[in-house]
């Protein structure tokens, strides 16, 4: 069976504090992903949404529960993931770069298939989820950044 490897890259005007921000608030992700609902099943070492941490993560009939894995603040969120769907060993890392007055986004997510042969179809399935997620992060932190230079 083959890993199979999904990257996105979006930018955003805005600094990686405020993307940053936004990665680490699940509570926040309803608002911009395809999400329906958050909560936090267990806290993490030293904060509730630090490293250990586990995020239950609802989207229609798929249920995900996100493990909190390494955080470097306003750089790096990464996570392992486990749900329903027909994937193992899920890890998924976001990295964060200074870019022209604002963030480049990298959204990276790596799985081994549970079926063998189902790779392909199944990486196509969360490659659009995936898209979806990196571009609603990416509009709602700009729309954050707008608001923060209107009031300033």
């Amino acid at each position: 069976m083959a890993r199979q490897r999904i990257e996105h890259v979006a930018t955003t005007p805005a600094d990686p504090a405020t993307v940053y921000a936004l990665l680490r608030t699940g509570a926040t992700w309803p608002e911009w992903a395809p999400i329906d609902s958050f909560e936090l099943e267990r806290e993490g070492a030293g904060e509730p949404e630090g490293v250990g941490a586990v995020r239950v993560l609802r989207s229609g009939r798929v249920t995900g529960r996100d493990t909190i894995s390494e955080l470097v603040e306003n750089r790096r969120f990464a996570y392992t993931h486990e749900s329903s769907l027909p994937v193992k060993n899920y890890r998924g890392a976001v990295d964060l770069e200074p870019a022209d007055g604002g963030t480049a986004i990298r959204w990276v997510s790596e799985f081994d298939p549970k079926i063998p042969g189902t790779g392909t179809l199944v990486r196509r399935g969360i490659d659009g989820f995936i898209a979806k997620v990196v571009s609603g992060l990416a509009q709602r932190a700009t729309a954050d950044a707008d608001a923060g230079r209107a009031a300033a």
